[in-house]
Parts: C-alpha cells; sequence; structure tokens
C-alpha cells in the first residue's frame, strides 16, 4: 500500500508537464558537508547522427557549479551514450532541489529529473580551537538611509512644476504674434468676418460664438470710445456708453443703444445661464452687433477736444490700474496660500520620513496590500474534513480539485476539501487543504512535502531553497513544517519575483491535513500575517 501511495505523489508532482524522458539523472550523494562537491550525471542515448547540445551553466538552482566536466562518449554499436557531469557546491545548510537542466537533442528541448540534496553544517570542535572573547559593539554613527534622495527628488520635481506653472501664467495672455490694423472699426470688421468663417454656433459652439461676438464689440468700444469695456458689466458698459455719447456729443439714438443692450445681455444669457437661442436670433444679433459698431463708428466726432479726450483716458487707465491692483493682491493670496500648503506637506513628510523611515511614509501614503490585510478585519473558521480551524485576513474559498489534480490521483482519493485566497503572482497566498485516501496507509510527511513542493516548480518557482522542522500545535498534534525561498517566473511579464514559503503538514489515520503561504521575500507585513495565521491552528482529531 505503501507503492500506491508513493505512485500517488509522483503523479501528483509530475501531473502539469508529465513528458517522456530521454535524460537519465544521477547524483553521487544526496547527502553533504558546505562547501563539498556534489556531482551531477547526465546520461542520454542517440544515434550516430544525432547532435546533442548541454549546457555551460555558472548555476543550476540555488547550487554553484565549480566545475563542467568534458563530456564522455561510448560506443555502443549503432548509438552513442554520452555522459556529462557537473561539479556543484553550496555554502548555506538546508535541503535543496536541484532542477531539471534543459538539454539540446537534434534542436529539441529535454529536461532532466528535478533532484534533491541536503547539506548539512561542518560540527565545530571546541576543545582544539582556539576561542576568542567577542567583541565590543561597535558604535555607527546614526543614519537615516538614501531618504534624503527620494526627499530630493520630490522637492526638485516640486519646483520644476512651480516654475512651468509660473512661466506658463505669465506668458499664457501673450500673443506671439498680433495683427496690425489702421482703425478700430477695420480691426472690429475683420474679426467680425473671420468669426463668420469659423462657423461656431453651426458647430454647436454657442457660447464660444457669443463670447467671441461679444468681446470684439467690447474691444472696439474701448479702443474707439475709450471706455473699459472689457472689464465693466453689462450695465456698467451701456451707462459708460452713455455718459461718453454725452461727453463726446455722439449722435446715437435710443435704438442703437438698446440693440447693442440686448445683444450683451443675450449673451450673459447664453455664457453663464445655458441659455439656446434659435438660429435666426443668433443671426439677427450678430447683424445688431455689426450695425451698432458701424453706427458708434459714424457718430464719433471727427476732432474730439484734447482735455475732454485726455480726461476720458485718464479715468479709463485709472479704473484698468484699480482692476489690475486688485487682481495682483488676489494672486498673491492665492500664491501665499499655496505656498504654505506645500511647506506644511513637505515639513510633515519631512519629520515623518526621518523619524519613522521612508518605508512607513510610503506605506501609509500610498497603501500597502499586504499592511490593509493585516490590519482589516480578520475571519476565524473551520475547513476540510479532519477540521483545520485558522484566523485568516479573509475568508477562504473553496477551489475546485479536480482542476488541481490529475484523474489517477483522483482514483487513490476517498475525499479531498481545498480552500484558498489568492494566488501564487498575488501579494499574499494561502491554501488549506484535508484528504482522506481510499486505503489505509503510512505517510511519509517529509515525501509528501517534496511532492508538494515540485508541483510549485511547474508553476514556475525556480532555485528552491528547501528547509524543514518538526511542528506541534497548541493541541499537542505533531507534524513538519518546510520553509524557504524560491524564484517565480513569470514568462508573460518577463519578470521574477523572490518568494518566500511556509508549509505545514500533519496525518492523521489515512489523511493529510496543509497550510500552505507564499508571499514576497522581505515583506514585513506579510510575515506578522503568516505569524498569526500559524500561531492561530487548531487541528480536529480525524474520526473513522
Amino acid at each position: 500500500m505503501k507503492l500506491k501511495f508513493y505512485i500517488f505523489l509522483f503523479l501528483l508532482s509530475s501531473a502539469v508537464f508529465a513528458q517522456n524522458k530521454q535524460i537519465e539523472t544521477s547524483i553521487d550523494t544526496t547527502k553533504n558537508k558546505i562547501g563539498a562537491e556534489f556531482k551531477l550525471t547526465l546520461k542520454t542515448v542517440v544515434s550516430s547522427k544525432s547532435k546533442v547540445v548541454f549546457p555551460n551553466l555558472k548555476n543550476i538552482g540555488a547550487l554553484e557549479v565549480i566545475q563542467s566536466y568534458p563530456v564522455d562518449t561510448v560506443k555502443k554499436d549503432d548509438t552513442y551514450e554520452l555522459i556529462k557531469k557537473y561539479g556543484l557546491t553550496q555554502f548555506d545548510s538546508g535541503r535543496y532541489v536541484i532542477p531539471g537542466v534543459k538539454i539540446l537533442i537534434d534542436k529539441k528541448p529535454h529536461l532532466s529529473d528535478p533532484v534533491s540534496v541536503e547539506i548539512n553544517n561542518i560540527k565545530v570542535d571546541t576543545l582544539q580551537q582556539k576561542m576568542y572573547d567577542i567583541k565590543d559593539i561597535s558604535t555607527v554613527e546614526n543614519g537615516i538611509g538614501d531618504w534624503w534622495i527620494y526627499l530630493l527628488i520630490g522637492v526638485i520635481i516640486l519646483a520644476i512644476g512651480a516654475f512651468v506653472y509660473w512661466y506658463i501664467k505669465k506668458h499664457q495672455k501673450k500673443k506671439i504674434e498680433e495683427e496690425v490694423y489702421k482703425t478700430p472699426i477695420e480691426k472690429a470688421t475683420s474679426l467680425l468676418n473671420v468669426l463668420e468663417k469659423k462657423e461656431l454656433w453651426q458647430k454647436g459652439e454657442v457660447k464660444e460664438y457669443y463670447s467671441e461676438l461679444t468681446d470684439i464689440a467690447r474691444n472696439y468700444i474701448e479702443e474707439a470710445i475709450q471706455i473699459p469695456a472689457m472689464e465693466s458689466t453689462t450695465s456698467e458698459l451701456i451707462q459708460g456708453l452713455k455718459t461718453a455719447s454725452a461727453k463726446k456729443k455722439m449722435s446715437l439714438t435710443p435704438e442703437t443703444v438698446e440693440n447693442l443692450e440686448r445683444v450683451l445681455r443675450q449673451a450673459d444669457l447664453v455664457k453663464f445661464a445655458k441659455s439656446k437661442p434659435l438660429e435666426f436670433e443668433i443671426t439677427e444679433d450678430r447683424n445688431k452687433i455689426q450695425k451698432a459698431i458701424l453706427t458708434l463708428d459714424n457718430a464719433i466726432p471727427t476732432e474730439v477736444p484734447v482735455e475732454e479726450a485726455d480726461q476720458l483716458l485718464n479715468e479709463a487707465q485709472k479704473q484698468k490700474q484699480i482692476k489690475l491692483q486688485l487682481k495682483k493682491q488676489k494672486n498673491k493670496r492665492i500664491a501665499i496660500a499655496v505656498g504654505t500648503v506645500l511647506f506644511l506637506i513637505t515639513a510633515t513628510t519631512t519629520y515623518f520620513i526621518v523619524t519613522k523611515g521612508f518605508k512607513f511614509v510610503k506605506d501609509n501614503i500610498i497603501g500597502h496590500p499586504t499592511k490593509e490585510l493585516l490590519e482589516g478585519e480578520w475571519v476565524k473558521s473551520e475547513y476540510g474534513n479532519p477540521g483545520i480551524l485558522v484566523e485568516t485576513p479573509k475568508v477562504l474559498k473553496r477551489l475546485d480539485t479536480q482542476k488541481v489534480l490529475p484523474k489517477q490521483a483522483m482514483a487513490l482519493i476517498k475525499e479531498m476539501q481545498l480552500f484558498g485566497y489568492g494566488s501564487l503572482s498575488d501579494n499574499f497566498y494561502i491554501t488549506v487543504s484535508t484528504a482522506k485516501f481510499k486505503a489505509q496507509t503510512e505517510i511519509d510527511l517529509s515525501k509528501a512535502l517534496e511532492g508538494n513542493l515540485k508541483i510549485i516548480e511547474t508553476q514556475g518557482a525556480r532555485n528552491m531553497i528547501v528547509k524543514q522542522e518538526d511542528f506541534e500545535t497548541k493541541e499537542g498534534i505533531t507534524g513538519i513544517k518546510g520553509y524557504g525561498t524560491f524564484t517565480l517566473i513569470n514568462d508573460t511579464l518577463k519578470s521574477s519575483t523572490k518568494i518566500y514559503y511556509e508549509v505545514l503538514m500533519f496525518k492523521q489515520e489515512g489523511g493529510l491535513q496543509q497550510i500552505a503561504i507564499f508571499h514576497e521575500e522581505g515583506d514585513t507585513y506579510a510575515n506578522d500575517i503568516s505569524d498569526r495565521i500559524l500561531n492561530s491552528v487548531e487541528l480536529k482529531r480525524a474520526s473513522n
């Protein structure tokens, strides 16, 4: 019955990429000391016409290649046996998986079988070796890391943004090229013709049309009659026009002033009240503006007394200066307010970077996925049979075991339940599973762990480092804990991520209980999540 269970583990580990092997893989020893050499041997038998290419590697998985031996060739009748050896070593203790090596046979890739090896520490004889006192703690200058680089970049970006804003604001109203007209009436007439050619209101841009139309009229009145028409309201403009008409002794009919006022108020309704005049009304308004401008131009006396003209001009300039001064004061207030806010934001951010560190500021301002999981509302639930009671940051969802295991493996299983949250490509991934087998068998947890890790390799894991130790729950149920790191390869994005994993496995009468956790190495929030999950594990006893 043990044989059947090992067959199940083999099917479990090779279900995704099952293929016919043409490469024979062997290693001289599966246990060695730190720094000692492993010899990985790869053999293949090919025809005399076949071309075989063994890769020239510096590393195979987490092991370093210290010697790549020449290929030995043994002729057997019409075939050749090619033997390639690699000398490997590792300087950290633990269990390692030597991944498959890709060999090209007639330009077709073939993978060798993965091999597990164990590297042990060298025992130190403290009686024969001279011992030294522990050195005093060295004082190091209190540094705050490279946060100032990020702060400097932020200040430079803000300075560039402020300069660009100032430059655009300063020059936004400056015209690159301006036409010169001999008289105000010539300018107004020309701009009216240009406005008609744009066909704004025909395109539905009625607001823009009325804005340009009234600006042409106001600009003409300001230049020809010398009153501040551009900065005046409609009422102020009409009153100013009447006053100027009386002083200049202009012969204006009430109808002309009334028509001009009617068009200006119509424009105000369009711009501010979203009024939509009809097509014939738009045409009439345009004609009224043109007629009013022509009438005003004809009504202006050919000669204006110098004193009177100077008085009107001085009054207009005075009004302009007052409005300009108010505008400057307003802009100054806005600039001071914005500058104060930016200063406070910069000062506050700098303070927290210096006292808490750049990572603290980034995680709390921008946010961090695993930090949100850690600080969110946790859920404690029971999963599987026999049940696993565990506390998790999210409720685990039931997964379809039919999509995970092949039919051959499912044939040996009486009952299996699988739950999970996330995936290997996410910031945090956890699975909880329980399984019962149809026949009673003695389960080897180490081999079961090895089978699970082989499945992870088929999903893109490379350079896997495996360490193993005993684990005991609060109820006294013992099992094993496998942990370590691997590099997750994403072929789609052409990227890789260093993943830290922890796997708990327990065996009960004919069944397995398992908890697996995966997250990015160095993620302190994920480490806290993992510790909290593992500390909350409670197992239910199996019942026949």
